[in-house]
């Protein structure tokens, strides 16, 4: 048995159209390989002896990855709210591009999205992040002053 895991935090349920887009098409290629997969692990299992047979051991973690990805996204999908507009004026708010300047005056650029679409390479940060949580609400040329190593 695995170990025992404390229950996630509870994440917003708000996305945008693009990112619920991507979670459905997820969902979709992910059943196409899950069925690939089957497939693979009915060969591996005829093979004879299950128990040193790599292929079939493989094949069925992978199968439980999958199932475990499929049970999450049909539970997420229809829970998540769609934000398809902005809301008018200055602020800033879920969905925005913000530019950040620090102390060196470098600046970096972030768009607040929803948890299950944060994305490092695009830098897309969490509505729930706590760089995030400080700068929702707050209006151009604001001064935020964020704690980012974790000391209070």
């Amino acid at each position: 048995m695995g170990r025992w895991r404390p229950p996630a935090p509870i994440a917003s349920a708000y996305i945008t159209p693009a990112g619920f887009t991507a979670l459905q098409k997820e969902l979709d290629d992910i059943w196409v390989r899950r069925r690939d997969v089957v497939k693979a692990l009915a060969a591996a299992a005829a093979e004879g002896d299950r128990s040193e047979n790599a292929e079939y051991i493989y094949r069925k973690k992978e199968l439980g990855g999958l199932d475990r990805r499929i049970r999450y996204l049909q539970k997420r999908l229809p829970a998540l709210t769609v934000v398809h507009e902005a809301p008018a004026g200055d602020a800033i708010y879920f969905g925005a591009t913000v530019e950040l300047c620090d102390g060196q005056d470098q600046a970096r650029t972030y768009r607040i999205v929803g948890p299950d679409e944060t994305n490092a390479k695009t830098s897309a940060i969490s509505m729930d992040s706590p760089l995030a949580r400080a700068l929702l609400g707050k209006y151009v040329d604001d001064e935020v002053e964020v704690n980012v190593d974790g000391n209070t």
